[in-house]
């Protein structure tokens, strides 16, 4: 076929063809494999649509390769951060458990939290440490995990508890100052910080509210089971664990370091090297055990192999309750590798996307069809989404709709806040809902919980798209200016 190089760019029509075909692809692969989806199916389902790209790029439009290698070799190399956190959340996942902070989150909790408020309780707990800290991929590693494992005690489905973690996570992260995406959507669109995170107030603190209701119902129709369940779960932690408050100082301290901005790869190292100091001191009969340590007591040796197994390896501990033997499993860094993989084949479709043309060719399309205030926030907001599931990345979603849109909102009138408002409505909190996006699959390994089950019940996730529209439609504090004709008309402000 001859390339028809120059001559034009895909149509929208031949750029949708792509991701109708990953769908498909997607489609089968969890139909077939289920729960291992991400095992292999979905990475291999990932390259073929990014092959089909190319073969469309390069010999029907004569995109260069060079292009489009360019493009693949800088949306892996943006990723490269995120895979150095991935593989220091595994280690800390691992060492968390291991020197008893995550069962001593799960012992209090059991104690504290009534199972007759529980969702309601998570997903406020959740909010207000990713609020605090700005991250709610390290609440939900940390904080989640041990929900997901006090949830199970107490009866709930842990898809539901995964739910309210995410939730309540990406309330806090969205409107934390201290939060990447916060400052990413504000800075990209051009809207001050805070300015930025009065204005997403409107959208969602109803959206979380909804979900807060939600979680309420459902904790107090829950039957929970007996109270000597709960207590058999903690009585077995206790009999394997040193469960202790001395246990607490690493997560504090964490906390503290993110607090104070120090950034994140540092933070998270930091964190695993204290676990794994506390895993000594406080756990070292297990440690011991992990290192495959003959005897008793722990030597030199067996603490630095039993510590290095439990940042990278799979670890268990026998504490006389299948379910608890389950949960408190780890796989280190190793768990991660599957993330990992389908990350880079992520971020592979997604650059063939953006240096095909092809995402720019469905964005305009898009922005030709736009004249209305409703028509151009859902617009946003369906790009947001849309790039979340082409390019397998919450950061690169954002960027793409602030800066495709900017000069959109200008020319009809309409405030920066509001297109910043609708990319994190959009980008930042349906990532997560995506099996291949970074998020999806970060948070999915994280809590084993496969993604498509835990998204039903992520009701802050799915409503906070939905109120941005709702809100458009209605006009609540949007406010638009009278576009100068070309003779250089004044500016009034009108409500849109």
């Amino acid at each position: 076929m001859r390339p028809l190089s120059k001559r034009e760019s895909p149509s929208w029509v031949m750029s949708l063809t792509p991701v109708i075909l990953l769908v498909a692809l997607m489609f089968m692969v969890i139909r077939s494999f289920g729960a291992d989806a991400l095992s292999g199916g979905s990475q291999v389902a990932l390259l073929i649509a990014s092959g089909y790209t190319i073969a469309v790029s390069m010999f029907v439009y004569g995109c260069p390769w060079e292009r489009l290698s360019d493009a693949i070799t800088g949306n892996i190399k943006s990723i490269g951060q995120a895979i150095l956190i991935l593989l220091l959340i595994g280690a800390i996942s691992g060492s968390w458990m291991i020197s008893g902070i995550v069962p001593t989150f799960i012992c209090y909790g059991l104690k504290c939290i009534s199972p007759k408020i529980f969702l309601l309780a998570v997903c406020i707990i959740c909010a207000l440490v990713s609020l605090v800290t700005g991250s709610s991929w390290t609440t939900i590693a940390t904080i989640g995990v041990a929900m997901i494992a006090i949830g199970s005690a107490l009866g709930y489905s842990p898809a539901w508890t995964a739910g309210a973690i995410i939730s309540g996570a990406y309330f806090g992260d969205k409107i934390s100052p201290l939060s990447d995406t916060t400052v990413l959507a504000s800075s990209c669109a051009g809207t001050p910080l805070f300015t930025h995170i009065r204005y997403m107030m409107i959208t969602t603190v109803p959206s979380f509210t909804i979900a807060l209701v939600v979680f309420l119902v459902v904790s107090l129709l829950h039957t929970a089971p007996e109270a000597a369940h709960t207590e058999s779960v903690v009585e077995a932690l206790e009999s394997s664990f040193n469960i202790t408050p001395l246990t607490l100082i690493v997560p504090v301290i964490t906390v503290i370091l993110i607090v104070k901005r120090i950034p994140a790869l540092l933070t998270l190292l930091l964190a695993a090297l204290m676990a794994g100091v506390s895993a000594i001191v406080l756990q070292p009969d297990i440690v011991s055990s992990i290192s495959g340590a003959s005897g008793s007591g722990l030597t030199f040796s067996s603490g630095f192999k039993g510590i290095f197994i439990t940042y990278f390896g799979d670890t268990a501990v026998e504490c006389g309750n299948q379910a608890m033997n389950e949960l408190i499993a780890t796989r280190g860094m190793n768990g991660m590798l599957q993330t990992i993989f389908l990350i880079i084949c992520a971020a592979t479709f997604g650059g063939t996307l953006a240096g095909s043309g092809m995402i720019k060719s469905l964005t305009d399309s898009l922005t030709k069809r736009v004249s209305s205030r409703t028509g151009l926030v859902t617009a946003s907001v369906g790009t947001g989404i849309f790039s979340n599931m082409a390019m397998g990345d919450q950061y690169l979603s954002i960027i793409l709709t602030c800066s495709l849109y900017k000069k959109l909102y200008d020319d009809l009138g309409y405030e920066r806040r509001l297109l910043s408002r609708s990319s994190e409505d959009s980008a930042t909190v349906t990532s997560v809902l995506i099996p291949w996006n970074s998020c999806g699959m970060t948070q999915s390994t994280v809590l084993h919980v496969p993604t498509l089950t835990y998204l039903p019940y992520c009701f802050f996730n799915i409503i906070s798209p939905l109120m941005s529209i709702l809100v458009a439609a209605i006009g609540f504090r949007i406010v638009k200016r009278k576009v100068p004709a070309l003779s250089g008309s004044s500016t009034d402000d009108t409500r849109g």
